[in-house]
């Protein structure tokens, strides 16, 4: 079962997360047929898009991860929820390159260089954008120098999918660690000692650990209390409707096009991509409502 723990150590100075997304991230692949190297890029940023929608306390509110980079995959859009629901999609996910020096996915040389944005959305007249420049395209180091940069929080976030052999994603999970203002030097002193010996996220989850576990190897010192944990999935509230509103947003002209092609129309969601087919009737259907609200584009 996939599922995120928050927790609070040190006196209520750390602010701490930690998520195992195992079948979230395999949801995902097996919706958009992710290269290896897409499925961690965007496994990865679903588990950071998680444990930072869980931080929203608007019964609506959402979060969005934008990634936009000059690498092969162009791109990721992730939205989150604050009930533990995430979505998202690789602009190109059939990119793919060989193991870097290091033998590992190159996420980073996917994404390449860019920028990345965070949209919080709470309902208000205009939501908070955040943008950065991409550190390093590995998207942990992103998310990390984004809270510095544009929240002005230190923070540390840890991210890994593995991907086993069938290209079925075998691990994915992460780590979020905050600290608040006034938080004792030497307890940032042993935190970021803490954080420099740590195993990566995936070989933690191989070796079976939970993400109370994963958070006890991280902040066990500061006497941590587990405040919350949740069930996380890849969920999409799509709809057929839904994808009727956006096509009526298109114009007439583009509607009457479709109908002189005398075909039917299958419309893919691209978040989850599931298929919606429009018969002819339906696009007529589209047409006549839009020229009844004068939409016409001469």
């Amino acid at each position: 079962m996939d599922y995120m723990v928050r927790a609070a150590a040190a006196e209520d100075h750390i602010r701490a997360f930690a998520a195992t997304t195992r079948q979230m991230a395999e949801t995902a692949r097996l919706a958009h047929h992710t290269s290896p190297v897409c499925t961690a890029a965007l496994g990865r940023t679903l588990t950071g898009a998680v444990m930072m929608g869980s931080m929203l306390k608007e019964e609506k509110a959402l979060l969005t991860i934008q990634i936009k980079g000059n690498g092969p995959a162009e791109g990721i859009t992730v939205t989150a929820d604050s009930h533990g629901h995430a979505k998202g999609y690789v602009v190109n996910p059939l990119a793919d390159l060989p193991l870097n020096a290091r033998g590992k996915l190159d996420v980073a040389g996917a994404i390449g260089q860019g920028r990345l944005t965070v949209i919080r959305d709470i309902g208000l007249k205009e939501p908070y954008i955040g943008t950065i420049n991409l550190v390093s395209g590995e998207i942990a180091e992103d998310l990390t120098w984004y809270f510095a940069e544009s929240e002005q929080v230190p923070s540390s976030v840890g991210l890994g999918v593995l991907v086993d052999r069938d290209l079925s994603v075998k691990q994915s999970g992460g780590f979020l660690i905050q600290l608040m203002p006034d938080t004792p030097e030497e307890v940032i002193a042993e935190l970021e000692e803490r954080l420099k010996h740590m195993a990566p996220v995936t070989t933690m989850l191989e070796e079976g650990k939970s993400p109370e576990e994963i958070l006890d190897s991280l902040i066990g010192p500061f006497s941590p209390k587990i405040l919350e944990k949740n069930e996380v999935s890849f969920y999409c509230g799509c709809s057929k409707d839904r994808v009727e509103k956006a096509l009526i947003s298109v114009g007439a002209d583009s509607i009457r096009e479709m109908l002189e092609d005398g075909e039917p129309i299958d419309v893919s969601c691209s978040f989850c991509g599931k298929s919606y087919r429009f018969e002819l009737d339906d696009l007529k259907r589209i047409l006549t409502y839009q020229e009844s609200r004068g939409n016409l584009t001469e």
